[in-house]
């Protein structure tokens, strides 16, 4: 009676999602694996699908915000753009980011594996991500806001927290 099952985290949404192919040679769990993989969503793919009584529920601040659109959201989910589009048709007033669809370096353990490359590519994205002076960061990935947060200037959230507290009591 699931209707789907939403993964906050977009990383481990892309794997969830893959989980009919990985385990597509095991017979006490390919049919399983299948099932469960065609439930999971992304928020964006739950929350787009309500913008229309959402929208008029919200109060938007009047501050400029840049989108990080981790990897396992653009190229994991093919999800490119949808949480930018939402939150336009929100009304946040999105910066526009160079090279947004590059990596910010924390990808899962590569910034505990790799950590003077992560480094590097966490800097230059926050150079871009802040180049417009943005007052606040939102992304689709835990992994990707900690990883930022740890040396941005400006808040990093999830997009779905930011527009959860714009809904009044």
């Amino acid at each position: 009676g699931v209707e789907a099952i939403m993964m906050s985290a977009s990383g481990c949404g892309a794997t969830l999602k893959d989980y009919g192919f990985l385990l597509r040679d095991d017979a006490a769990y390919a049919d399983k694996a299948r099932r469960f993989a065609a439930l999971v969503r992304d928020p964006i793919e739950l929350v787009a699908a309500h913008l229309a009584v959402l929208q008029p529920k919200l109060r938007v601040p009047s501050i400029k915000v840049a989108f990080q659109s981790p990897c396992s959201l653009q190229h994991g989910q093919k999800l490119v753009g949808t949480v930018e589009a939402l939150l336009r048709a929100l009304g946040v007033a999105l910066l526009p980011v160079v090279d947004g669809h590059l990596c910010c370096g924390s990808a899962g353990t590569y910034s505990l594996l790799q950590p003077e490359l992560a480094s590097r590519l966490k800097a230059d994205k926050l150079a871009k991500l802040t180049a417009g002076t943005p007052e606040l960061i939102l992304s689709a990935n835990i992994g990707c806001i900690s990883h930022l947060q740890s040396d941005s200037p400006v808040p990093v959230r999830h997009w779905l927290e930011f527009v959860a507290d714009q809904i009044p009591d």
